[in-house]
């Protein structure tokens, strides 16, 4: 279907491949992994021909349809939810009419030769028109905007008046109602809820049958839909047969197998050039002294990849605080509407917070899981009811809302030791080192941080202070997941209390103890881990 040969891409003095090959197979489903800046939008960009080749060639099938969605939704505006969508597949809508005007000059007295050729064009223009789904596209765009969290109420709605994570969902549902031979998803799950990641997940398994290639920062997501993992690293390009869990110990495997070689490598490199400066001035030796040089300039030496350094970071001890942590009593909290009137998010809250407790705070897009935890640290006022504060609790609040109030002009290690004035330079570049901020990065100013970047500063400066209470909202939102398993990490070694939200299973099912679900305004309890959350509130069904 698509094959790229020997592929070469610079960017200014950056190589991003050199002579690299790999192929996408009809029906395949590959998940497109390595570090920020390697490559691996650039290769989407490539294969839509959106960039064009230093050198190599990209072949792909004549009639082979490609859909690609990226971060970029571009302007959308004149048109709603559903034509915006339908509007995606005008080619299938365009095929559809020509059948119709076929189908018309069918009726027409003809020659024989004409009829002949005029049903020949009819059947291939129907088998075209039946393989693109188009029979059904108008119920297969209303099914897909239904599953992205986009009901029936909302398919007439204005494009325009969508937000900039809903106008993401539209744009993702445009390229899977077209039903591509090739779909191309550079980060799908980002702007998702986990209903919809759920959604999305079963629909590409179950209902899609083309070839997939993805990047996506969401573990689960990946493990359960790919087959082949493509890593786009230090210039080359690699594949490995198997989801991402297999990914990372072959990657581990194949790491040592070439370090054992390189070792090898060198020893026996050294033993020549030793033998080499020993004879080189006998004239006895000289032909065998030839032989080895010659012999050594023919060798292909190996390299080593540069490994990312992960630096380990001791965090402090937190305060210890009482047992209870956070009291709720018959909280609730209602907005003021701005035409007058008041929507009700949830009320009659009760329940206890206990120190040392990591709990996951649940429930669909809208039930109102930012306002409790806006509530609880006191970001806004609850309505009635109340959020006590135990003795000795320090509190450290994120939401994405955090990453604005970083000072534009201040560098990453600037923005830390206000955070930390009394730590050593030593202790806050080890901090820094730890949420990957290495070398020179340490300088870059607030204002050149990307989204992810702007995150991993956040969390650094909370968690290197001595807090003993951890209200995250969405900590995950941006973040690789290489940086998700650093805050993992940093999380499951936390000895203080945690109250989190996020919508990567992966991470809660590593985390949490106890979860609280709000429903319909009301707060249900489990108290169990994720698993058991799943299995209780039947959620199980679908992998949420």
């Amino acid at each position: 279907m698509i094959h790229l040969t020997d592929i070469c891409k610079q960017h200014g003095n950056r190589v991003l491949f050199k002579n690299a090959s790999f192929q996408v197979l009809p029906g395949s489903r590959t998940g497109l992994v390595g570090p920020n800046g390697a490559g691996k939008s650039t290769i989407f960009r490539l294969m839509t021909g959106e960039e064009a080749l230093d050198a190599g060639e990209i072949s792909c099938g004549k009639k082979t349809v490609i859909g690609y969605f990226s971060q970029d939704v571009g302007d959308m505006s004149g048109r709603s939810a559903l034509e915006e969508v339908v509007a995606a597949s005008e080619a299938t809508v365009a095929l559809g009419e020509q059948i119709s005007e076929m189908e018309a000059q069918m009726c027409e007295p003809l020659e024989d030769d004409e009829m002949a050729t005029l049903l020949e064009r009819y059947g291939d223009a129907q088998q075209e028109f039946e393989h693109r789904g188009g029979y059904d596209l108008e119920s297969r765009a209303q099914a897909v905007l239904t599953g992205l969290g986009i009901g029936p109420d909302d398919y007439n709605r204005p494009v325009e008046s969508f937000s900039g994570g809903w106008k993401m969902r539209i744009a993702l549902a445009r390229i899977l109602t077209i039903n591509p031979d090739v779909l191309l998803l550079d980060e799908p799950t980002n702007h998702l809820d986990v209903e919809s990641i759920v959604w999305l997940e079963n629909w590409l398994a179950e209902e899609y049958k083309g070839a997939l290639v993805m990047t996506s920062h969401d573990r689960d997501f990946m493990n359960r839909l790919v087959d082949r993992i493509v890593e786009v690293a230090g210039g080359s390009i690699t594949s490995y047969g198997g989801n991402y869990d297999f990914y990372l110990r072959e990657r581990e495997i194949r790491r040592e197998q070439l370090v054992a070689s390189y070792n090898r490598q060198q020893e026996m490199l050294a033993k020549e050039e030793d033998f080499i400066a020993r004879f080189a001035a006998r004239a006895s030796h000289a032909a065998q002294v030839q032989s080895r040089v010659k012999k050594l300039e023919k060798i292909e030496r190996i390299e080593l990849p540069p490994e990312q350094k992960v630096v380990k970071f001791e965090f402090s001890e937190p305060p210890r605080s009482g047992d209870d942590v956070v009291a709720l009593d018959d909280l609730a909290k209602v907005w003021p509407l701005d035409g007058g009137g008041e929507k009700p998010v949830f009320s009659g809250i009760s329940g206890m917070v206990r120190r040392g407790e990591k709990i996951a705070v649940v429930g669909v897009n809208g039930a109102g899981k930012s306002t409790f935890l806006k509530v609880i640290s006191g970001e806004t006022e609850a309505t009635s009811g109340s959020a006590t504060i135990g003795a000795n609790v320090h509190l450290g609040y994120f939401s994405q809302h955090s990453m604005e109030l970083l000072d534009p002009k201040k560098t990453v290690f600037e923005t830390v030791q206000d955070a930390l004035p009394q730590q050593t330079i030593g202790v806050l570049r080890n901090l820094c080192a730890a949420f990957l901020f290495q070398g020179d990065d340490v300088d870059k100013r607030v204002d050149k941080l990307s989204g992810g970047e702007k995150s991993r500063l956040v969390l650094a400066t909370l968690l290197g202070r001595p807090l003993n209470l951890l209200i995250l909202d969405e900590p995950t939102n941006h973040l690789d997941i290489q940086s998700r398993e650093v805050l993992l990490e940093a999380l499951q070694n936390f000895t203080g209390t945690l109250m989190l939200v996020s919508h990567d299973r992966h991470f809660l099912r590593s985390l949490v103890g106890r979860v609280f679900e709000i429903d319909h305004g009301e707060m249900i309890s489990y108290e169990g881990d994720y698993e058991y959350y799943l299995q209780k509130s039947g959620r199980d069904h679908g992998h949420v």
